[in-house]
């Protein structure tokens, strides 16, 4: 229940952030645009607490003529040759660890079912993965 919008500009001492992400939806959707610099942009890429109620795009004019988008990765990848492009980026640079992907859970694979539970009931952070 934290206001994360004033915690965001206390950080950054008032200059707030040029681009928010946010995965939650809903429920963040209003104090998101509020932790955005003018000019900046949102990006909605989940929807964890429901979809974002349909709004007055005024808005973002009001907020800074700020920018919102809800990329999917078909409209960067439609053609499997950029695809394999952008997977094979992500693997080098992984494989370099310049990007690190920590895991916070492991579960062995007869686990399966209390994973799901787990991530469907919040009880997870972070990446989760399954053991053979």
């Amino acid at each position: 229940d934290e206001d994360f919008a004033a915690k965001v500009k206390e950080i950054t001492g008032g200059k707030l952030c040029e681009v928010v992400y946010d995965g939650v939806g809903k429920a963040t959707f209003p104090a998101s645009l509020d932790c955005i610099k003018p000019l900046g942009m949102f990006v909605s890429f989940g929807s964890a607490s429901g979809p974002i109620d349909v709004f007055n795009i005024n808005i973002l004019q009001t907020k800074g003529s700020l920018f919102a988008t809800r990329p999917t990765l078909n409209t960067y990848a439609a053609k499997r040759e950029d695809l394999l492009k952008i997977a094979n980026d992500l693997f080098d640079v992984v494989a370099r660890g310049v990007v690190k992907i920590p895991v916070n859970q492991k579960y062995p694979l007869k686990d399966a079912q209390k994973a799901h539970r787990d991530l469907e009931s919040r009880h997870t952070t972070g990446s989760s993965i399954l053991l053979p």
